[in-house]
């Protein structure tokens, strides 16, 4: 494993395990398996509704807590600052924890400046570690960057050989904000993974293409969280640190057409909406 050191000082590992839409059932089968493979850095959020399991998982593992690199999201219907601040306290009761690695706004909706003065006030408590923010675009991020004391730390967002994000990285350069992908190997499209340029530099590393396309993440300097529940799976997503792409085969990656799979709304969708009892779950 890698770690890359973010603007705050703390250094967070490159490849993560991610919980989404996983039941509390799965994580307990599965985030084990991650760990045994040798994951510590665990990606979940209120919505997931899996966080009590996240907690529980870690506990029996046996592994000090200062081994995990744990992050959660906080969702827009806790962004209020009296909300924000019962909602941090109530994540770290779930997931049982007296500190959380990373704490993002998961959604780009509602009062998310107050509740990003909150998570500062989260930091100063040694509450959290580092703070960020999910799916927002440039106009919304800079928004928070207009009014913040602490610059986030990382931005989480859809990114992939077909999305690769270089027009947010510009635009956080200068502030050196890790980005981190979703669907980093493109949503299981079998389209991505037959690109002639993967098939090419898995016979010559003697790797898969989703190798090749996480170690391409590496060499962009991502963060990353295949999601599998296949042990095999999760062993060969972290075996990408014994080879390096030249420079010349990450251009090649980085010349494939542009499109995202998904784009974020302006406007909140309906779930974004809805209230959640986020202590509703197993």
């Amino acid at each position: 494993m890698i770690d890359y050191t973010m603007n705050d000082g703390h250094t967070i590992p490159a490849v993560g395990y991610g919980v989404f839409l996983m039941s509390p059932a799965e994580v307990e089968a599965h985030l084990p398996e991650a760990i045994e493979a040798g994951y510590r850095h665990i990606d979940t959020a209120n919505a997931y509704f899996n966080e009590k399991a996240v907690g529980r998982v870690v506990k029996r593992s046996g592994i000090d807590r200062s081994e995990f690199f744990i992050t959660s999201k906080l969702f827009p219907q806790d962004y209020g600052h009296e909300d924000c601040g019962k909602a941090i306290d109530a994540t770290l009761r779930r997931l049982d924890t007296d500190y959380l690695d990373l704490l993002l706004l998961h959604q780009p909706y509602g009062r998310y400046t107050e509740a990003w003065k909150t998570m500062e006030d989260a930091v100063a408590a040694g509450k959290v570690r580092s703070i960020g923010m999910s799916n927002f675009s440039q106009a919304k991020a800079q928004e928070v960057l207009d009014m913040a004391s602490i610059t986030p730390a990382v931005m989480q967002v859809e990114m992939h050989p077909y999305w690769n994000q270089h027009g947010m990285k510009a635009f956080f350069k200068d502030r050196n904000v890790t980005l981190e992908a979703w669907y980093p190997l493109g949503h299981g499209d079998a389209k991505l993974m037959a690109e002639p340029v993967f098939a090419e530099l898995a016979e010559k590393y003697g790797k898969s293409p989703a190798q090749i396309i996480l170690r391409w993440h590496l060499e962009e300097g991502n963060v990353v969280f295949p999601k599998t529940l296949n042990p095999a799976h999760m062993a060969a997503n972290i075996d990408i640190f014994d080879f390096a792409l030249a420079a010349d085969e990450v251009a090649r990656i980085n010349s494939l057409p542009q499109k995202a799979y998904y784009t974020v709304p302006d406007e909140p969708p309906a779930f974004v909406l809805q209230h959640n009892d986020w202590d509703a779950q197993e």
